[in-house]
């Protein structure tokens, strides 16, 4: 007695539904991947471009956009680095939301005090 040859994954293990995709156990790839299409769009050059950020494999990448796998913790710092989309994915995963707003709210701060020396700089103020 054979089993059939029908692919390398049983079924009802690691949540592979036999279709390509994985079950709901893989929402952290499923997440990467929304996240990934919404900020750099669902394109050959969104994953050359997130290759270059990660020194991932494009193959590799590819799968994270596919939602097939997700990325290891060093290429999801270089994710979060390069990407504010995916890094307030991955806070939000945590439950950490506020950190996001607060890092916004600084920027925004930033951004304020950058134009009001701008406009004072073309007042002549000093």
């Amino acid at each position: 007695m054979s089993f059939p040859k029908k692919g390398k994954f049983f079924p009802k293990e690691n949540g592979y539904t036999g279709n390509g995709r994985h079950g709901p156990d893989n929402w952290f790839a499923a997440e990467i991947a929304s996240t990934l299409k919404r900020s750099l769009g669902d394109s050959r050059a969104g994953a050359k471009i997130v290759a270059s950020w990660t020194g991932a494999n494009e193959k590799t990448v590819k799968n994270w956009f596919a939602g097939r796998y997700g990325p290891s913790g060093e290429h999801l710092v270089a994710l979060a680095r390069h990407s504010d989309e995916v890094l307030g994915m991955f806070l939000a995963m945590a439950g950490r939301e506020e950190l996001m707003a607060a890092t916004k709210l600084a920027a925004a701060e930033q951004a304020i005090e950058e134009l009001l020396a701008a406009v004072r700089r073309l007042n002549g103020d000093s």
